[in-house]
């Protein structure tokens, strides 16, 4: 089903020399841990590999259809692609469109693997209708996946590369994320403004359906797991939830112009919480112990998307859609301290070997 992906990706790896438009070193860069910062690519296909020592594009790997959601198993050896054959759509022309005319290419819907050591395509793995966003469970035996155009959530095993079952879940589902004990897989479901949650030690059972803001899009969890965060795009917040509770405890409104919350990350000590605010063209740092926004980090970019903090949190990395680029945050002095170029609407930030 998936042979004529992996056809045209096999082997075709591209460098980018010379792809960074204006870039400082790194704060510290001689002591920067070894990774890479992986950036998917919707409109051109393909995935942009940063080496963060310098900021410079390594390599660009051709992986199929509109890439979006993409991470990292444990070790950060494999990464996880979702590819979708469904055309893009504005969500008034999917609301409106017939059945026929979004439909797309289903043979290309999937999940691409990368193999961090190689920077290769080098298998890909069912999925569901139009997968968007994707989260391992924690033994990172299976994959957790939003069929965006099927309304489900599909369960994937790795191992057997077998679609194991697909649940129904709200409309528009997009983000994912598993909470750090692996008790809890939030799903986000955008037209329906929810949160499903699945409670893996039950057969992923959906054991409650949380009420969030218009337009949830991603979902990340504090690592103590006591706290998930929302980004609600149309409603222009991010929901608080209290995990063990399964309710939203609080609502947080960054200010500014045309402020969309988009996507996510936590630091990895838990004390900063990063939200990049689409059209807003900036960050949002949210302290998690006040749940109030402490400060804001401007002209980051065209509609800012993806987000991801390094494994030491020094620095965030930024896919700005529209402009095709990637920018490098200072985390301390939350300074933009780089720029660099990417592929053609990128989308995911993952961090892996």
């Amino acid at each position: 089903m998936h042979a004529s992906i992996i056809g045209a990706a096999f082997g075709l790896l591209v460098c980018a020399a010379g792809a960074v438009l204006t870039v400082q070193a790194p704060p510290n860069a001689d002591a920067v841990p070894s990774f890479h910062v992986y950036i998917t690519n919707e409109r051109s296909g393909d995935v942009t590999v940063i080496d963060p020592r310098d900021n410079q594009v390594i390599a660009t790997i051709p992986v199929g259809k509109r890439p979006r959601g993409i991470c990292a198993d444990t070790h950060r050896s494999r990464l996880y692609v979702a590819l979708s054959g469904s055309p893009i759509t504005s969500p008034n022309e999917k609301k409106g469109a017939e059945t026929a005319a979004v439909a797309g290419d289903p043979r290309a819907d999937g999940i691409g693997v990368i193999d961090a050591a190689s920077l290769k395509l080098v298998d890909v793995l069912p999925a569901g209708k139009d997968p968007e966003g994707l989260a391992l469970s924690r033994e990172g035996a299976k994959l957790y996946i939003s069929d965006e155009d099927g309304n489900a959530a599909a369960v994937v095993d790795i191992a057997s590369k077998k679609l194991l079952k697909t649940i129904p879940t709200g409309e528009e589902p997009e983000g994912v994320a598993t909470s750090p004990d692996g008790s809890r897989v939030y799903i986000t479901c955008e037209t329906t403004s929810q949160v499903f949650v699945l409670d893996p030690t039950k057969d992923d059972t959906v054991i409650a359906k949380i009420d969030t803001p218009q337009r949830p899009r991603a979902a990340a969890f504090l690592p103590d797991g006591t706290k998930a965060y929302v980004t609600c795009e149309v409603g222009g917040a991010v929901a608080v939830i209290d995990v063990a509770g399964n309710k939203v405890i609080k609502t947080i409104k960054p200010t500014g112009e045309n402020v969309r919350p988009m996507g996510i990350c936590i630091s990895p000590d838990g004390n900063r919480v990063y939200v990049t605010t689409g059209r807003g063209g900036s960050i949002a740092v949210i302290d998690p112990k006040r749940d109030e926004v402490v400060n804001t980090v401007p002209g980051v970019g065209a509609r800012p998307w993806g987000i991801a903090a390094a494994p030491d949190g020094r620095v965030l990395f930024v896919a700005n859609g529209p402009s095709n680029d990637v920018a490098v945050v200072d985390a301390n002095s939350l300074r933009i301290i780089g720029r660099i170029k990417a592929g053609q609407s990128p989308w995911g930030v993952a961090i892996g070997e």
